[in-house]
């Protein structure tokens, strides 16, 4: 049914009257908006206006208070901050007339992961301070007052000093004298107190040191991980892993606190100890670039009378063992050649891979070169131990076929092997032949502390930092040639090469070694050898490429030795015919033998009594 005329005008009417109802409310609800964002700025200016106020009135009280707890040092208070910067061949140091410190340090000779000049001290958080006396019940840090600006002296045995002094209205002083030698990384740092037993009590101050140690290498994770607080107590070294965080106490002496990380150190020293101290660190977030903040309040004692001076010195340098020995304060500790169960090994790599190491880097231009020469030093020495494993593996082979008899000999017909009687018969065919049960295995075991000591070494070493190798950029750190958009659980999130030569090689050498076993039908022996390649490939991803090349060229000596040894310098038939002349000689027993053969017998009588006893 259609519509009449008058219908189709109400619609349209209707429609009309809608779209003018939509109009005027949409306009009305922008108007309300509009208003409504005048009314929001209107108070976020009052709130900026408040906040300004508030911030005015906050500082204006942080100067009342700075000047009421100044006392008698008003000349320290809100003075303009005037910068010097001193410099030797190895360090440039801005210091600071606020506080009469250091500010910015930086070691000319080092760059960060990203090219630019390594930093060690740079930002608010870093301070060097302590509270003096100023008056009755009033005391305020060394860091809130501004000294006269820093004055430059060259002196006699080209070492520079800059000093900083602050003097009150009755004639009491504050000395701040540092001083940088030539080609030295330690500075001198003195205090010197004009009316010390004015401004400080007993004969005390509390120093306060806080030191930030920023990102320096390309392995954040990495480079925290090898991040500690270290210090000297008593003539002991010790240092504390960052974790999380962390504080400790020292109820007695110690004579320096540092901050180390992968390869530099930041520290405070005092000759005469700091009687107590106690540190507390933070690890910040990660996209802080910060590793640690570290805060010390170190107990000082001053010397008695009006007039003291307290010497002090300041460490901003590389770990390296032989520049930090030259100071004779046992700092060269700090670099961790060897820790926890393999401590000893840090003796070989001071006294033995060092010097080796330091002699071919100087003479050989390429660092891949000079660790690949110091593997072949290494494996020199250790060949006699190799020769001996793979004999007694030989002398093993030759044996095998009267090993198989006597297993079959005392196998019944269930297929039930007498472990306790085969293992005495064959610990008697071992003897009679001259062969040691211990003749593989501890040739083997007598190389793992070699290997930790290269562990330690190739990530301690700061001589490998920076030096490129075939593909590696760094040997410092890993090598990379694909980095992944993600992480793999137990591998990283990107494919080290010579983390692949390392595991390889090594499992080439597990499947060669396979080959000439003796007896690999235990499904567990048989499976050993391929494990641990494959646990190398997860471990060796993010360690330094140092390592893993030393890894591949060592494997690769180890697989060639392997054959050269077992099929062209070991004759089977001379061990063999060695073996029956052994046999004709009165047999001679160590004490371990000895104590092992009546073990073994003991245990077959109680084996054999237990399989009697049910027939009676």
């Amino acid at each position: 049914m259609g519509m009449d005329r008058n219908t189709v005008i109400g619609f349209v009417l209707i429609g009309l009257l809608m779209m003018g109802m939509f109009y005027f409310n949409s306009k009305g609800s922008n108007a309300l908006e509009a208003a409504k964002k005048r009314s929001n700025d209107s108070t976020a200016m009052a709130n900026r206006k408040d906040s300004v106020l508030l911030a005015k009135d906050s500082a204006n009280a942080a100067r009342i208070r700075k000047a009421t707890s100044a006392a008698a040092f008003q000349n320290g208070v809100n003075q303009p901050e005037v910068l010097t910067a001193v410099e030797n061949e190895f360090l440039k140091i801005t210091f600071s007339n606020k506080g009469g410190q250091p500010k910015l340090v930086e070691l000319k000779n080092y760059k960060t992961f990203d090219g630019s000049t390594v930093v060690m001290q740079n930002g608010t958080f870093n301070q060097l301070s302590y509270a003096i006396n100023t008056g009755e019940n009033k005391n305020i840090q060394t860091s809130e007052l501004t000294f006269a600006p820093g004055i430059k002296v060259a002196n006699a045995d080209k070492s520079q000093t800059i000093s900083f002094s602050l003097k009150d209205t009755t004639g009491k002083e504050i000395i701040h004298q540092y001083t940088i030698k030539p080609s030295q990384y330690m500075i001198d740092f003195s205090i010197v107190l004009n009316g010390a037993d004015k401004l400080v009590t007993k004969n005390s101050m509390n120093l306060l040191w806080q030191n930030q140690a920023s990102r320096i290498e390309k392995d954040m994770e990495y480079e925290k991980q090898q991040t500690e607080i270290c210090y000297l107590k008593e003539g002991n070294y010790d240092f504390e892993r960052l974790g999380t965080g962390g504080e400790m106490k020292f109820d007695k002496p110690i004579e320096w606190l540092a901050v180390k990380q992968q390869f530099f150190i930041a520290a405070v020293l005092n000759t005469g100890k700091f009687k107590t101290a106690e540190v507390q660190w933070k690890v910040p977030d990660t996209a802080t670039h910060a590793l640690a903040q570290a805060t010390a309040n170190l107990n000082v004692q001053v010397p008695a009378g009006a007039t003291a001076q307290i010497p002090l010195q300041l460490y901003y340098g590389p770990s390296d063992y032989n520049v930090l020995k030259q100071y004779n304060n046992h700092l060269q500790q700090i670099v961790p050649y060897g820790s926890g169960i393999f401590a000893f090994v840090k003796y070989i790599n001071r006294y033995v891979l060092l010097p080796v190491f330091d002699f071919l880097r100087q003479n050989v231009a390429s660092m891949g070169i000079v660790i690949l020469l110091l593997t072949l030093f290494i494996r020199l020495l250790t060949s006699p131990i190799l020769y001996k494993s793979y004999l007694s593996g030989a002398k093993m082979k030759v044996l095998k076929p009267e090993v198989d008899a006597l297993k079959a000999k005392f196998t019944d017909k269930t297929g039930t092997l007498d472990q306790q009687a085969f293992s005495v018969e064959q610990m008697k065919l071992w003897r009679s032949a001259g062969v040691s049960p211990f003749g593989g295995c501890l040739p083997a075991l007598l190389q793992i502390p070699i290997f930790m000591s290269l562990y330690y070494f190739f990530q301690s070493n700061i001589s490998l930092r920076g030096q490129s190798f075939l593909w590696a950029k760094d040997l410092a750190s890993y090598d990379t040639i694909y980095n992944f958009s993600f992480s793999i659980p137990f591998y990283g999130d990107h494919i080290s090469l010579f983390t692949l030569t390392a595991t390889i090689t090594s499992l080439l050498i597990s499947i060669y070694s396979m080959s000439n076993m003796q007896d690999n039908s235990n499904p567990v022996m048989k499976y050993m050898p391929y494990i641990f390649p494959v646990l190398l490939l997860g471990v060796f991803n993010n360690l330094p490429s140092a390592l893993t090349w030393y890894y591949t060229i060592s494997n690769t000596i180890t697989l060639i030795l392997q054959i050269i040894i077992q099929k062209y310098i070991i004759d089977h038939d001379k061990i063999l015919a060695q073996i029956e002349e052994t046999r004709k000689k009165p047999v001679k027993q160590s004490k371990l033998q000895e104590k092992i053969q009546a073990m073994q017998e003991a245990q077959k009588k109680m084996q054999d009594a237990k399989n009697k006893s049910p027939n009676k």
